[in-house]
């Protein structure tokens, strides 16, 4: 109930949101109008209507998105006709013909049952539709956390009902203002008597409207104001009801000092009793540096936390065919929770590799659980191609519907779990480090199945590349998205201009802050670089600096040429450029940049794209 009370409160707030804006004019066009018969209705099925949409979107995928952009084109044609009509009363009978007529009848009959006193409930409320098919609030806190919700933990009636209770939050200020301004309206039509151009007067404004709409204005300047002024006062309500680090059915959506891993639409819960998943911006719980300790102490007796979840729900199996946790019973089972684009997945993966190796003949099944991030780590030849390259071999399960990731209740990438012979989970680990203790879980658990010739000892992994190790107190940087659905620390005041193309102008970066240059069309996902020479730059203080990136939509490899401090990388470069700093951007998945050889110090690092179509998802630092 908390919940709905807070999705309710986050809706109330859109009333001093400038991405409200773009509605106001329909909603004040029923001004002087029967509230309950014309206003209510129309407020009702914009709420139904975005709650639905908005819901498709969250739990459906690209193409739900895909078919409201029809809706979205239909709507406009429907409340452009609207807005001519109360712009020009007199073409009302012309604008009846077959591509208008439908605005036409809706304008007329609710104006025809206003003077007689008759029901427009049907014409408001599919007024109502249309509107809400063309509202899309800005994804502040509340709705990150109503739409994080349905992404991870699947589709659901509450999902809907939070949307609904949001909607109607908003309807229930625009009400409020309504009838403050049907007020106004009636005492202007009837003392002054300019009735007629009070609704002139809106049509233009329902016009100009759907012009901002068409022309993407909603989704730019009006977006990025919104979020300036409303964010603090959905914070507050997260904080008030539904504090960091507590329990809750929900995931936290705002992470404060980047200190967790967050998922593909915004979320993953922070504030584990062990510190749980650390972002690339610091230690990630690992050790002074790669290499394992010797031989620590035994664990306590370990406790029993729960029986071995379902694994039920992947849409394959890698290396493997389908495994159940009934078929592993007797066998001691670890499940690593990973995607092939995290860096602290990719850290974590020597050790898991090893253990996989050193004790699969002691009866160790290893288990990868890959649950993407972001959507191209949707694509199986993607995950295939990942786990050639990286050389796994043990069974990976392809989790693309979140179903294992539910089931376990996981929350972070990497995220451990140690199982028993018994079929019960017996210790978890989130994050990277302490890669010893982990090693004795797994030899305390096969000792107690049986197993007599157990070795003592740890790997001694030895990473390189993107997999070695990072030292936290050497990271200052925070794991940046580039989309504009998480993007923050963009350099200057006016911010990312989203879901349109824009040509961007180099400034002047302070520290953790990034920008670009060139033609860009800014996504809620990725940026998609539009020209050949555009470029992102970053200034930031670690060892590492990797960029997730893809080529474009055609697959055409994209050339690109890094600098740091304005000069070729040299003995800097990372695994993925030369001594130049020239590579190519053949595949998506995360690059290695930079690898200073020397102190690590605040330096501003450059990539230029020599080709178009290059999509950039998010930086991280090691």
């Amino acid at each position: 109930m908390l919940l709905f009370l807070l999705a309710y409160l986050g809706g109330v707030l859109t009333i001093v949101s400038p991405c409200i804006l773009p509605v106001l004019p329909f909603v004040f066009a029923r001004a002087g109008q029967p509230f309950m018969r014309s206003t209510l209705p129309m407020l009702v099925g914009m709420a139904a209507t975005f709650a639905a949409v908005a819901t498709l979107a969250a739990v459906g995928g690209g193409w739900a998105v895909e078919a409201n952009q029809y809706g979205r084109f239909a709507a406009l044609v429907l409340l452009a006709a609207f807005g001519v009509i109360l712009l020009f009363p007199a073409l009302s009978d012309y604008l009846t013909r077959p591509l208008v007529s439908l605005g036409a009848s809706l304008s007329q009959s609710a104006d025809r049952g206003s003077r007689a006193g008759g029901s427009t409930v049907v014409a408001s409320l599919l007024l109502g539709v249309a509107t809400g098919l063309l509202w899309a609030p800005c994804a502040g806190p509340v709705l990150g956390l109503i739409l994080t919700g349905a992404a991870l933990q699947g589709a659901s009636v509450g999902t809907t009902l939070l949307l609904l209770a949001y909607a109607l939050g908003a309807a229930t200020s625009l009400a409020l203002a309504l009838l403050i301004g049907g007020r106004v309206y009636q005492v202007m039509r009837n003392s002054l008597g300019v009735g007629q151009w009070v609704r002139r007067g809106l049509g233009a404004a329902v016009l100009v409207a759907v012009g901002a709409i068409s022309l993407g204005a909603d989704t730019g300047f009006l977006t990025q104001a919104s979020l300036a002024s409303t964010g603090s006062l959905e914070q507050s309500l997260l904080d008030k009801f539904h504090p960091q680090g507590s329990s809750g059915d929900q995931p936290s959506v705002v992470m404060k000092g980047g200190n967790a891993m967050m998922s593909a639409t915004n979320a993953m819960k922070a504030g584990d009793a062990n510190g749980a998943m650390m972002s690339a911006n610091t230690a990630m719980m690992s050790g002074a540096n790669a290499m394992m300790k010797a031989a620590a102490p035994a664990p306590a007796a370990l406790p029993v936390e729960n029986t071995m979840p379902s694994l039920d729900g992947a849409v394959q199996w890698l290396n493997s065919p389908p495994l159940t946790a009934e078929s592993l019973k007797g066998k001691v089972v670890l499940v690593d929770f990973w995607t092939y684009s995290c860096i602290n997945c990719l850290r974590a993966l020597p050790y898991v590799k090893a253990w996989a190796d050193k004790y699969k003949d002691q009866g160790l099944v290893v288990i990868g659980v890959h649950a993407p991030e972001f959507a191209f780590e949707k694509n199986i030849d993607n995950v295939k191609k990942a786990i050639g390259d990286l050389k796994i071999d043990y069974p990976v399960a392809i989790d693309n519907n979140y179903a294992i990731w539910r089931a376990f209740d996981n929350q972070y990438w990497p995220a451990h779990y140690f199982i028993d012979a018994q079929g019960r989970v017996r210790h978890h680990h989130f994050g990277e480090g302490e890669y010893d203790q982990s090693e004795h879980v797994i030899q305390q658990l096969l000792a107690e199945a049986g197993k007599t010739s157990v070795a003592g000892d740890v790997v001694d992994v030895k990473a390189t590349g993107t997999e070695a190790a990072s030292d936290g107190s050497d990271v200052q940087s925070q794991e940046t998205y580039v989309g504009w659905q998480r993007s923050e620390n963009f350099v200057g005041t006016e911010g990312t201009v989203n879901d349109a193309a824009h040509t961007y102008a180099a400034s002047q970066p302070q520290l953790n802050q990034w920008g670009l240059t060139g033609n860009w069309t800014v996504g809620s996902e990725q940026a998609v670089l539009n020209d050949k020479d555009g470029s992102i730059y970053y200034k930031f203080h670690a060892r590492d600096l990797h960029l997730v990136l893809g080529p474009g939509a055609d697959g055409k490899p994209v050339r690109f040429a890094v600098t740091i401090d304005g000069k070729p990388p040299a003995a800097n470069h990372g695994t993925d450029t030369d001594e130049a700093g020239q590579g190519t951007v053949t595949g998506q998945r995360l690059y290695q940049l930079v690898r200073t050889s020397g102190p690590v110090a605040d330096h501003t690092f450059e990539i230029k794209f020599l080709d178009p179509g290059v999509q950039a998802y998010a930086f991280t630092f090691g």
